[in-house]
């Protein structure tokens, strides 16, 4: 790993969102509601980073800050030795060349009166205005032949295609630019499994002809395995474990990440008879008051006394977790 190029270092990142609790005393302090509580990360040329965890746990809002979407608390979000955070809006914007980001919703994040040759071209009229319209439409019809759609659909509107269609049109227009990331917000999640596995395979396909990196964001472990090299797993805003894909998916040291994997299925109908799923008892912490100490002690079955007080943070090198039985 060591030999490849670093791209993106995120330290130490927070995202708080200050939320009103009483509007009838505008005097009141607001509470802060920890979306991302101080996550670090890296993330090498030609790499999969993926990231999993619950609804709630801040993966959404971590691929927003980093692109630029939601505004960085706390923390440096280093993109070739240069800190995002420190930018202005529009030196942020001319960023956004270089890292790119495909939605969970492929029908809801294009605009429906547009035809998906506009959609795929409008980044490349954005930031190349001086580009001729037929060096525009000529990228455009290679970049959708390169995603499985015919170039004589040019003219069609979103809502004259499939799910799977609208997410390759979203893939296009991601890639048009060209750029060294992109930032996949579950990419997959409302597609059938069938159109899932075609989606994973193009993105494999395309990062390896153009040499991407990714962030691919997903609640499905099988799904993250298949496409990354490392994974880092998220609860309640912070990240619990973090490591060679082969590594956190079949030796999780993390109890969060042994729950996870436990409800995976396995092909083997014997061995899925004879399992043991860990069940996670509770609800729940709200982002906005998190226990203290260990984020996950309230519905750990290996909590001691010592996870109230203290926090523990990822150590390590290639696989680690932050847990104080694991330190």
């Amino acid at each position: 790993m060591s030999e490849k190029k670093l791209l993106l270092q995120v330290r130490d990142l927070k995202v708080h969102f200050p939320i009103k609790v009483n509007s009838l005393l505008p005097w009141a302090k607001p509470l802060q509601l920890k979306a991302v509580d101080g996550v670090s990360f890296e993330l090498y040329e030609g790499e999969t980073l993926g990231v999993v965890g619950e609804s709630g746990c801040g993966k959404s809002t971590l691929a927003r800050a980093v692109i630029g979407l939601v505004k960085a608390t706390e923390g440096e979000i280093v993109w070739l030795g240069q800190d995002l955070t420190q930018l202005s809006a529009g030196q942020y914007r001319e960023k956004r060349k270089e890292i790119q980001m495909i939605f969970q919703d492929p029908l809801a994040s294009l605009n429906p009166r547009m035809t998906i040759g506009d959609i795929i071209a409008e980044p490349l009229q954005t930031f190349y205005p001086g580009l001729k319209k037929e060096a525009v439409m000529d990228q455009v019809k290679a970049m959708m032949m390169k995603v499985g759609l015919l170039p004589n659909l040019i003219n069609r509107y979103p809502h004259e295609f499939s799910g799977g269609q609208c997410q390759r049109i979203g893939i296009a227009r991601a890639l048009i630019l060209k750029p060294k990331l992109i930032i996949c917000d579950e990419p997959v999640s409302a597609l059938d499994v069938s159109i899932q596995a075609q989606v994973v395979n193009l993105l494999k396909e395309v990062q390896r002809e153009m040499g991407l990196s990714l962030i691919f964001i997903a609640h499905d472990l099988s799904v993250v395995k298949h496409i990354s090299d490392r994974v880092m797993v998220m609860y309640l805003g912070n990240a619990v474990e973090f490591g060679s894909d082969k590594h956190v998916c079949e030796t999780p040291k993390h109890p969060y990440t042994q729950a996870l994997m436990s409800a995976v299925p396995i092909p083997d109908p014997e061995l899925e008879r004879n399992k043991k799923i860990q069940i996670l008892e509770g609800d729940l912490p709200s982002p906005i008051n998190p226990p203290s100490g260990c984020v996950f002690r309230t519905r750990c079955p290996q909590a001691t006394a010592g996870c109230s007080t203290d926090k523990p943070l990822l150590k390590g090198q290639e696989h680690r977790a932050a847990c104080i039985h694991e330190q």
